[in-house]
């Protein structure tokens, strides 16, 4: 098995204005797809990340505040899964719920180092 970052990409939350319900729903259908991976045993962990970033950058290590305004989307968290392959953590992927809402998975497999 090989360890896979699934990095979801979408609007947020909170610009979209959605309603408390609509928010408790969505978060249901966040906590079902949690709850299948962990019974699955292929879940390792992962996180929500919050809307506002610092971004530093550059050989001066300039500092600014992001994500950017020109931005529609934003990184809005990551599971990292256990799969054969990519072609696998794209079948675990198809029950992200926030396709509905313009959202994307970028699928990565985590680099291993030998030491």
């Amino acid at each position: 098995m090989k360890e896979f970052m699934m990095i979801f990409i979408g609007a947020d939350y909170q610009e979209l204005g959605l309603s408390p319900d609509e928010l408790q729903n969505r978060m249901g259908k966040w906590f079902a797809w949690n709850n299948k991976m962990e019974e699955a045993g292929i879940l390792k962990g992962g996180n929500a990340l919050i809307s506002t970033a610092k971004c530093v950058s550059g050989p001066d290590r300039t500092i600014v505040d992001g994500p950017f305004a020109e931005s529609k989307e934003l990184i809005g968290g990551y599971y990292i899964v256990d799969a054969e392959n990519a072609d696998a953590v794209v079948t675990i992927a198809q029950d992200y719920p926030d396709y509905d809402l313009g959202g994307t998975v970028e699928i990565r497999e985590v680099m291993v180092f030998d030491q």
